[in-house]
């Protein structure tokens, strides 16, 4: 079973006090090798964070269909059991009812190349536009359910 979807989105945060350059390095732990550099969209952003703080905000989307498998084969592969035993126990809050799957991964683990679900503020959020079918978030939650149980 995969699961289709009609884009991906990671967004994560630069702090001033982090360096850009390992923090696009993290990012790009979720990136597959097989997508073309013209199907993944970067875009920085510079903020001020609420203490006034410069801050600047990342976000890369993936939006061609072909990119967009690759990258859902490659996300997969990345999780362990115990990354997708917690999505799993917790798909329900992990779907909004727009068909959309949001995960928060720890920033500094990514950077070193690993993969581990994360809850706290300074993480890489991956969202997965769902294409299920009726586009109710029940079926979303099935096909990603389907998608995460299956054995390799």
């Amino acid at each position: 079973m995969t699961l289709r979807a009609h884009h991906v989105r990671l967004t994560t945060f630069i702090h001033a006090t982090e360096d850009e350059d390992k923090v696009l390095e993290a990012i790009g732990t979720f990136i597959p090798e097989e997508i073309d550099d013209e199907d993944v969209h970067f875009d920085v952003e510079e903020t001020t964070g609420f203490f006034g703080n410069p801050i600047k905000v990342v976000n890369v989307e993936i939006k061609r269909s072909k990119a967009v498998r690759a990258f859902l084969k490659h996300f997969r592969e990345l999780l362990d059991e115990n990354a997708r035993r917690y999505i799993l126990e917790n798909l329900d809050e992990k779907v909004d009812d727009e068909g959309t799957l949001y995960v928060r991964f720890n920033k500094q683990k990514a950077y070193l190349g690993e993969v581990e679900v994360d809850e706290g503020g300074d993480t890489i959020r991956v969202k997965i536009k769902v294409k299920a079918f009726p586009m109710k978030k029940e079926a979303v939650v099935k096909a990603v359910r389907e998608w995460l149980e299956e054995k390799e």
